[in-house]
Parts: C-alpha cells; sequence; structure tokens
C-alpha cells in the first residue's frame, strides 16, 4: 500500500522496502549508510531522529569495528556523549526531528543518524533509494569486506572479540570477497562506459541539431523546408545522482532544521531510515549484499552495551597500551583510506 511513486519513485512499492518493529527505548546506534538516500514512512508510535550532515564526520568519529558491510558507526555514545574522549563531537550540528505515525522522512546520502523508539510498539517501512554514486561506495564496501575478514581471519576467534556485528551472520572466504571486490568493479566500469557513451550521445545530439538549424536555414534561405531533417532525442531513463538529489519531494516536503534553530518540529517530513528493530525485507538481485539486505542490525534495549562494544577497542593508546589488531585494522579501514584504495584501484583497472 506504500506508494513511493508519491516521492518522485514511479514504479517502487513495498516490494523494495523494509517493515521495522521496535519497543519503547530500544535505539540504533548513530552510523552513516554508505548506498544511496533512505525514504522512511512512520506507521505507529514515534521515532526521535537526530540527524548530523556529512561534514560532521569527522567530529563524529567513525570506525568499522564492529564490522557490518555498508554501515559506518560512529565512536561517540550520541545519547551520553563523552567529551573528554571525543572533544570535537561539540563542534558537530545535529537536526532532531520526532517522527509521528503518517509522517515521511527523507534522510540523504550519507547523513549520519541515531535513531530511538519513544513509544511502547513502533512501526516504520523505509525504502532505500538506490544512486549512480552507489556503484562506487560498493568497491569501497568490497575493499573493506576484505581486509576486516581477512585480517580477524588471523586472530583467534575463542579470544571473545566481538569484532562483527550480530547482522553479519559470518565472515565469508576470501575467495568470495574477492570474487564480490571484481564484480563490484565490474559494475563500476559498465555504469562509468554508460555515462561516457550517454555523453557522446548528448554531444552527437547536439552537433545533428546544429546541423539540422543550419539545413533549415539554408532551405529556407531558398524557399524550401526539409521534410527529412529530423532531431534525435537522448533517453534518459535512469537519473544521475546530482539529479536525484535535486528532485523535489512533493509541496509539503519541510526542512529539519539545526536543533539550536528549530522552533517547531511537528510538521517535518518523516522518514524513517534505520531504526534497526525487529524487520522483514525483500532482498533485491544484486550481487553481494545489496543496500537493502544490508540492514540487519538488532535493536538493543541497552545502548552502553552496543556503544561498549564499538569503544572498548578505541580507548586512547599510551605507551603503556599495546597496539591491538583492533586498533591497527580500525586505522586501515578509516574511510578516508578506503576511499583512496578504490580509487587507486579503479584507476589501475582503467589502464
Amino acid at each position: 500500500d506504500v506508494r513511493w511513486s508519491d516521492f518522485g519513485f514511479p514504479g517502487r512499492s513495498g516490494k523494495e522496502s523494509t517493515l521495522w518493529i521496535g519497543s519503547e527505548g530500544a535505539n540504533t546506534p548513530c552510523h552513516l549508510d554508505s548506498y544511496g538516500c533512505n525514504l522512511v514512512l512512520q506507521v505507529q508510535g514515534r521515532k526521535r531522529w537526530h540527524l548530523f550532515p556529512p561534514g560532521d564526520t569527522s567530529f563524529l568519529y567513525p570506525t568499522r569495528i564492529p564490522y557490518e558491510e555498508s554501515s559506518i558507526f560512529s565512536k561517540v555514545n550520541i545519547a551520553n556523549p563523552d567529551l573528554k574522549r571525543f572533544p570535537e563531537f561539540r563542534n558537530s550540528t545535529a537536526h532532531v526531528v520526532t517522527l509521528s505515525p503518517g509522517q515521511v522522512l527523507l534522510v540523504p546520502r550519507h547523513w549520519w543518524h541515531y535513531v530511538e523508539s519513544i513509544d511502547p510498539v513502533t512501526v516504520s517501512i523505509n525504502s532505500w533509494i538506490e544512486l549512480d554514486a552507489d556503484h562506487e561506495a560498493r568497491v569501497e564496501e568490497a575493499i573493506t569486506r576484505m581486509l576486516v575478514c581477512a585480517i580477524k581471519s588471523a586472530e583467534n576467534p575463542s579470544d571473545g572479540d566481538l569484532w562483527l556485528n550480530p547482522t553479519e551472520v559470518e565472515a565469508t572466504s576470501h575467495e568470495i570477497n574477492l570474487e564480490y571486490l571484481n564484480k563490484a568493479v565490474s559494475a563500476y566500469l559498465k555504469c562509468q562506459e554508460k555515462s561516457v557513451s550517454g555523453q557522446a550521445r548528448s554531444s552527437s545530439t547536439g552537433a545533428e541539431q546544429r546541423t539540422n538549424t543550419l539545413c533549415k536555414r539554408k532551405r529556407r534561405e531558398v524557399g524550401c523546408e526539409s521534410e527529412g531533417c529530423t532531431l534525435l532525442t537522448q533517453d534518459c531513463s535512469t537519473p544521475k545522482a546530482e539529479e536525484l538529489q535535486k528532485i523535489h519531494f512533493g509541496p509539503h516536503l519541510i526542512q529539519v532544521l539545526p536543533q539550536s534553530h528549530k522552533t517547531n518540529v511537528m510538521g517535518a517530513v518523516a522518514v524513517e531510515s534505520d531504526c534497526r528493530d525487529v524487520l522483514h525485507e525483500n532482498e533485491g538481485e544484486h550481487f553481494g549484499k545489496l543496500h537493502c539486505k544490508r540492514k540487519r542490525l538488532l535493536m538493543s534495549n541497552d545502548y552502553e552495551t552496543a556503544a561498549h562494544q564499538m569503544d572498548s577497542d578505541c580507548s586512547p593508546c599510551t605507551s603503556q597500551t599495546p597496539l591491538s589488531t583492533n586498533d591497527l585494522l580500525d586505522c586501515l579501514v578509516n574511510p578516508r583510506v578506503i576511499s583512496l584504495v578504490a580509487q587507486l584501484l579503479l584507476e589501475r583497472m582503467k589502464v
């Protein structure tokens, strides 16, 4: 019954959506999604969203430990931040909105969010909207998975190190991860070829239009209008990422302002992106773990437990504290490092 077409995505329905059911106090640790943007419809109960723009990423201390595909977590406990350990967090700008039943929230690409249920029972439906930029993000995710699984597989599994999020059922083999990386790279290059081809057609169309204009002008000069000169049209069936981000989601879209500037949030359009409660989802047909398949983070009523798991391996290093595998891994799979590795890898494939 959900018509995402009302938001500019014709043909998109509940089949591309995920159902979330949670209890009061259930929450999602602060994170950003690697893929796409997100539309969330609140069906029952209310959820409070704390959103942070991509520009605040460095203030949120990103980490991939515990590892979950397509989710980059913040080391900061948003509900009770430790400013001594994470002093830069005070420079972040929170956008807080409470989603009520019937409201839809748009979570733009790479916006951080911490979500909490504030009613006894909450029900939400969301749909991740894929973007062209996801092809490069999928390459980065494949590289991250390879590094994490390869390095952590060398440790004793009985040491109690909870490096894998409960959503990730198991650490896949190196061969499977390598296959996933190759498919991700192939998909990216194929997308790039289509983009270049589309630009070439556009350039050709422009030249054809100029030729046709000149043709008509000359024929008018001799009193003869050509019926054989036709204009080519470019098929733009798939909007680009920048075009999707400019889509106007209807006349009732209300901007979610920073917390310090907000005066009224009652009318905010809501879309609940990842309140990770009990979920049911229809898996897509993309290779590997798609953006719709990735959301399996179990909701927990004890945020401190989840925060402790994420922070336990990130304590400040002193001269008396030896470096752990997680210390090294947390640096190796830092989003900035992975982005650079992905660029180098893609450049190598183009040669």
